[in-house]
């Protein structure tokens, strides 16, 4: 219990501070990028100020894993430096068993990092978003156009030249309606159609069904009226960024592009990245261990170097990994956790050689 106390003293402090530094760090960065942008629009201090706050709960989701393995790199190597190891494994207690808090620690922190993202850092950074574009005079239209869409679990298919927002209306629109064998049923044009409560108003229509391999237009019956309820929200331009919604919201929209129709490895990449990220914690403590102890001198910047190196090492394999998710050279599930299991790997074999 002594040493558990020990170690835990001295990591605890270290870990602190450089989550904080880290993610002030970050906060600058994202200051200064969008800094020009503010002066030329005016926006005051107090708003600047606003939206760094919320963008703190963010870079501090983004820090902890290169904070974590700061500390544990940094603690375990002035052990070594001031030759405090030396005692502990004389008395029998090996590398792992004298680690085993700071395990123990980063699995807990993996669990409060995950619903940490989910509950906190997900609405501060929509917030921020929304507030920054909106300052920015950067907001967006939800009218659409060039539209198609798939419902009906593929049997309707709207195609529309536009879609205005605030009338609820689709222009020039195009509705193809296939049986259950996916064969075609007829077609549907019409002028416009306006959104009544739970179906579609058309007007200017005409229905189009083939007969003996003669194609018969006439006016749209009442049961093919019937199967045309895709909401409206389903034609807006708001394709949502899995980033800024927490994981209930992101299966939704998920489910929605698949039933529209619509790419989703993107968005499933991310939303597996969600629960791969945090455990990234458990992982870095155990390369910590193993990249500490390699130098006795210079001991803090030896122990930052190496952080950073495999933070941008992690980092950039990982946007390498979501991009051929995207593509769909990896599939999603691979394009969020490889970069996990890859470390796992390294930092196992890391473990394997260090001083003990």
């Amino acid at each position: 219990m002594t040493l558990v106390k020990y170690i835990l003293k001295k990591f605890v402090p270290l870990f602190v501070g450089s989550l904080c530094f880290f993610a002030f760090v970050l906060v600058l960065v994202d200051l200064f990028m969008n800094l020009w942008n503010f002066i030329s629009n005016g926006v005051p201090a107090k708003t600047v100020f606003q939206i760094m706050l919320l963008y703190f709960p963010k870079s501090l989701w983004y820090s902890a894993p290169l904070s974590i393995l700061f500390a544990v790199s940094y603690t375990l190597s002035d052990f070594y430096a001031n030759n405090e190891l030396v005692a502990v494994f004389a008395s029998g207690v090996p590398l792992i068993k004298f680690t085993a808090p700071l395990l123990v620690f980063a699995f807990i922190l993996s669990f409060g990092l995950f619903y940490f993202e989910d509950k906190v850092v997900v609405p501060t950074f929509a917030k921020k978003v929304e507030l920054q574009e909106i300052v920015l005079n950067r907001e967006k239209s939800l009218n659409n156009d060039k539209i198609v869409v798939m419902s009906g679990q593929g049997n309707v298919i709207y195609k529309a030249d536009f879609y205005d927002n605030s009338a609820m209306r689709l222009y020039a629109l195009y509705i193809v309606i296939r049986n259950e064998d996916k064969s075609l049923n007829c077609v549907v044009r019409a002028d416009s159609a306006l959104w009544m409560d739970d179906h579609w108003k058309l007007n200017g229509s005409t229905k189009y069904t083939l007969s003996d391999g003669n194609l018969v237009s006439s006016e749209v019956d009442s049961a093919t009226l019937e199967l045309l309820t895709e909401i409206p929200e389903t034609f807006r331009n708001n394709t949502t960024s899995v980033e800024t919604v927490d994981t209930r919201e992101s299966r939704e929209y998920i489910a929605h592009l698949k039933r529209v129709g619509l790419p989703y490895n993107e968005p499933l990449s991310v939303y597996y990245k969600k629960y791969a990220f945090p455990f990234i914690l458990f992982i870095v403590v155990f390369l910590s261990i193993g990249l500490s102890g390699k130098t006795r001198k210079n001991v803090m910047l030896i122990s930052l170097a190496s952080c950073i190196s495999a933070a941008v090492i992690y980092y950039v394999f990982q946007m390498v990994t979501m991009l051929m998710a995207k593509f769909g050279v990896l599939s999603p599930f691979l394009g969020a956790w490889l970069p996990v299991f890859l470390f796992v790997v390294v930092s196992l074999v890391l473990l394997k050689y260090a001083r003990t």
